[in-house]
């Protein structure tokens, strides 16, 4: 349930009521008015929820601000309602202060959904896939899939919670020049190996990185100089082959090691195999939006406003990833239907939007509207104030496996996630694997983890708690900010999902962190009378289970002990 949702719709269904009540009885005239506008004040002082109402339509009133406002509070039916007052302020601003029932409901909302509260309920809920990381399965993950693979699997999960049917997919480009690169690669290593490293110079081009040596190395001890009798076509195959099997179960389970689980691996070899990026490249001529020069197949990309024409197909008949790229959407929403489809690509991928989008729009699948690009800036590593870029390990930038040998999972999928992916990002891994409340994961965990322990504590002692206390008990100030706070959940998880930016719950982890801390420097609960007592402790219960299904969407643990 949104219960921030809830009281702003009724805050406007009581103006619009009193509003009809004082026109009929003659104290405003009736009119076409706006509806009203509803907000949480900066300042609580003022009330939970404020209305610029009479300002909006003084104009279509013809009466001053104030005296409308006046009007409405004094023909507003709070009874039964989420209020206990109205106030006038200012100009004519009309300001809602919650009642007990509000903050009662709360509580008891969440203490019956416990682990699902949060869970939208979404009238229109939609198809959609989240193609995230999706490296090349030719070497190892670095820190932009790093990065990329926690913004993706967070948004996956907030738009899961917001009420949508949600798919994790992974692509994997086992197909085109970085497989021929790959492939020749190892040979040349393979190749040294039989005959040194001046016979067979490795290209500048190459993949230049250890793991190319340990596959190549493993052939040999599998194959000795056997493969270099076989045809070049038949060696290079199985060099894929058996680097391709050894990478991608990596990637999984360093993915897996991660927190990351997908629903889907799409394999790039499968649109070749079946013909289904011939099918669409013939499907964008047929349509008109093609063109063969030098022969070559160009994709009339300008005449959707991009800078150039694409090359589809080369001279040699071979046809380009971006071809493959069109029929690998094309694929997600012609045959799969998916409503949306969201990529997760770093920055330097930003020229690459448009002409995918617009590509789409060629095949009528309406790209410019369905496909969604979240653009991903840099990070850079930070230790002490300086810039990290080598493993203190191997001596090699820095992996995903490597950054996980350093940090736990739960501070680096917080640390990806804590800003929006349109900006740049700073890691500090000193502060990552700091035990204080400086690390805001350890912030975080330290809250569910001390409630979990005031609880335990009760039981040890025999102290019998009654499981439906007087929550009308819980009037102090740090007590109804603290279940204002928790309130907020679905409400964030619905803002996050709209602006596609889960970063927005680990804010509000650490704001409820935040309220719990503050709640409990100034609430006693052992040793408070057992009516308050028991009230505290079903709302420092609530606390958890909000910190724990914030946590979670974002993959990190809530522990019970630190």
């Amino acid at each position: 349930m949104n219960h921030i949702q809830n009281a702003m719709k009724q805050a406007a269904d009581i103006i619009l009521a009193a509003y009809n009540t004082a026109a009929q009885n003659g104290e405003l005239p009736q009119a076409e008015v706006k509806a009203p506008v509803i907000e949480i004040p900066k300042d609580l002082a003022h009330g939970d929820y404020a209305s610029n109402f009479a300002l909006q339509n003084t104009k279509i009133i013809g009466k001053a601000p104030k005296m409308i406002a006046e009007a409405i509070a004094k023909n507003a039916q709070l009874e039964g309602s989420y209020y206990e007052s109205i106030t006038i302020l200012g100009p004519g601003f009309i300001n809602f202060r919650l009642g007990q029932k509000w903050f009662t409901d709360v509580l008891t909302n969440i203490n019956e959904e416990a682990e699902n509260y949060g869970k939208l309920a979404n009238e229109n809920p939609q198809k959609i896939m989240v193609e995230f990381v999706s490296a090349n399965p030719t070497g190892p993950m670095h820190m932009g899939n790093a990065r990329g693979g926690v913004l993706g699997d967070s948004l996956a999960n907030v738009l899961a919670w917001a009420g949508n049917d949600v798919t994790k997919e992974f692509y994997v480009n086992d197909a085109g020049n970085q497989i021929d690169k790959f492939a020749n690669s190892i040979n040349v290593r393979y190749m040294q190996i039989l005959e040194g490293e001046e016979a067979h110079p490795l290209p500048e081009d190459a993949y230049h990185g250890e793991d190319i040596k340990v596959i190549a190395k493993e052939l040999y001890d599998m194959h000795g100089d056997s493969l270099k009798n076989l045809d070049e076509k038949e060696r290079f195959a199985k060099y894929v082959e058996y680097g391709l099997g050894k990478n991608i179960p990596k990637m999984k389970s360093d993915l897996a090691r991660y927190g990351i689980n997908y629903d889907v691996w799409f394999f790039e070899s499968q649109l070749h195999n079946t013909g289904y990026v011939k099918e669409t490249v013939d499907m964008l001529t047929a349509n008109g939006f093609t063109y063969e020069q030098d022969g070559a197949v160009w994709l009339k990309s300008t005449a959707f406003g991009c800078e150039k024409d694409d090359v589809l197909m080369r001279g040699n008949g071979f046809y380009t990833y971006f071809a493959a790229d069109i029929a690998y959407h094309r694929e997600k929403f012609a045959n799969r239907h998916f409503d949306k489809v969201i990529n997760i690509w770093g920055a330097d991928h930003h020229g690459h939007v448009a002409r995918l989008k617009s590509a789409l729009d060629a095949l009528h699948l309406d790209g410019t509207n369905r496909l969604e690009i979240v653009l991903m800036q840099l990070v850079r590593l930070m230790r002490d104030g300086e810039v990290v870029r080598m493993s203190k390990r191997t001596g090699k930038s820095i992996t995903l496996t490597d950054l996980l040998d350093e940090v736990s999972c739960d501070a680096a999928r917080y640390f990806f996630n804590s800003r929006a992916a349109d900006t740049h990002l700073e890691f500090d891994l000193g502060l990552a694997v700091r035990q204080d409340s400086e690390n805001p994961v350890y912030y975080c965990q330290y809250a569910h983890a001390r409630i979990c322990s005031i609880l335990a504590n009760l039981e040890r002692e025999g102290i019998a708690v009654n499981a439906n206390p007087d929550l009308s008990l819980l009037t102090s100030k740090e007590e109804l900010d603290l279940i204002r706070e928790v309130a907020k959940l679905p409400e964030e998880i619905r803002l996050a999902a709209n602006d596609r930016e889960p970063a927005r719950l680990n804010r509000y982890a650490i704001n409820v962190a935040s309220a719990f801390h503050k709640f409990y420097g100034v609430s006693r609960i052992k040793d408070a009378q057992p009516e308050v007592r028991d009230a505290r402790v079903y709302a420092i219960k609530c606390a958890a289970a909000v910190i724990k299904n914030t946590l979670s969407i974002l993959g990190v643990t809530a522990p019970e002990q630190m």
